[in-house]
């Protein structure tokens, strides 16, 4: 009998575990089943060039995985029960259920609307393919001096700003802030990011805490009125719902609850990984949504699962921060570096070389994609364990 790994979701992390695991354990050995809607992947850092109509590299999942045993169904994930280990999935009229002895959950998140009212009838969002292609289609149909607001001050809404200020110079760009432009950066990353904001003709709404959203201007706590013509939501994420329906363990914004290795805390057969796991770095605080930190967790799953197949030691990737990369239209950029909790420090990278650094970030994780073992040995080991260990023996060994 094959030890059955399904994946769900072929995000950044969750095609990166599938390669790796492929990589790492025998063909004859495992299944290893890959769950996505799209036959392609999205480079989801890049989908504020999207927006503005910036056609991005095609990389489908079938040349991506080529020859390495991962089977990619195309179907949407419409419950998970983890007590049966099922999965229950949607191709068009077809419903499937498919069984796993290990379970890697890698569906990500979307967009948030905070609750905010008219946010989910008026506003874009850039937190998926979809979402920014409506907005590629709304934004080349605005006349110009028509006005775009983009709400939210993170990383997501300065590169979302920015790139609509570049590539539309046309437009009356605002962004809107809830506390000070680029509180958490160092000094000198504050005056750049200002220096390049201003430049570009942004108008910076600080302090701006967006309460409502109509069809033509947004409405302020404070009770100021925005006029937009389109409005850009970049307030953060919201978790993928399926794991809050489970009996899984998890956070009250629905993130499973994982240990050091990304294993599921009530469920050993299941792993999380990306946006959809709660899972601690530094200091003891928790890694936030993002591709730097759903790599090394990926990278932490996969190895994980196939060590403890395979009856050998565990081994513990590095779950620490770097820098933060901040592309700021196509010539100018930000690289912010931090500590290992993800602090700013009073070094960073600005200009042109940033920009440069930035982009060679960008291609390296969709590079990575199809290469998960880059400079680690890719020997294949046999399974000798294919039962799934218990909670109480888990818990135990812990």
């Amino acid at each position: 009998m094959e030890h059955r790994i399904v994946v769900l979701g072929a995000g950044y992390t969750g095609a990166i575990a599938a390669g790796r695991l492929a990589k790492r354990l025998h063909r004859e050995d495992v299944a290893i089943t890959l769950v996505n809607p799209e036959p392609d992947f999205v480079e989801r850092v890049r989908l504020h060039q999207l927006a503005v109509g910036q056609d991005l590299p095609h990389r489908p999942f079938s040349e991506m995985f080529a020859g390495t045993g991962v089977e990619l169904k195309l179907a949407k994930v419409t419950a998970v029960d983890v007590d049966r280990k099922t999965v229950t999935v949607t191709a068009g009229s077809t419903t499937e259920e498919l069984a796993y002895d290990t379970l890697v959950y890698a569906l990500g998140s979307g967009w948030n609307t905070q609750g905010v009212p008219g946010t989910a009838e008026h506003a874009h969002e850039i937190a998926g393919r979809p979402g920014a292609l409506r907005l590629r289609e709304r934004l080349a149909a605005l006349e110009a001096g028509r006005s775009v607001v983009v709400v939210g001050g993170g990383l997501t809404g300065l590169e979302a700003a920015t790139e609509i200020a570049e590539a539309r110079p046309d437009l009356a760009v605002a962004l809107a802030v809830r506390g000070e432009l680029g509180d958490w950066l160092s000094e000198k990353g504050s005056a750049h990011l200002r220096k390049v904001v201003d430049g570009l003709g942004i108008t910076v709404h600080e302090h701006a805490a967006v309460d409502a959203v109509s069809a033509d201007r947004v409405t302020t706590a404070d009770g100021r009125t925005l006029p937009a013509a389109v409005t850009v939501w970049t307030t953060g994420f919201a978790v993928h719902p399926i794991a809050r329906a489970t009996t899984l363990e998890v956070t009250d914004n629905g993130q499973i609850v994982v240990d050091r290795t990304m294993r599921s805390v009530s469920h050993p057969d299941v792993y999380a990984v990306g946006d959809a796991a709660l899972a601690m770095g530094p200091s003891d605080k928790p890694l936030r949504m993002s591709c730097a930190s759903g790599t090394p967790m990926a990278w932490q799953a996969a190895d994980a699962i196939a060590a403890r197949l395979t009856g050998t030691k565990v081994p513990k990737t590095p779950l620490r921060y770097f820098n933060q990369c901040i592309s700021l239209g196509r010539r100018e950029g930000l690289i912010q570096y931090v500590t290992a909790d993800d602090r700013a420090v009073d070094r960073a990278l600005t200009g042109r070389m940033a920009a440069r650094y930035k982009e060679l970030i960008c291609k390296g994780a969709a590079w990575s994609v199809g290469r998960p073992t880059l400079g680690m040995p890719t020997r294949r080991r046999r399974v000798v364990r294919r039962e799934t260990p218990s909670r109480a023996r888990v818990e135990a060994a812990a």
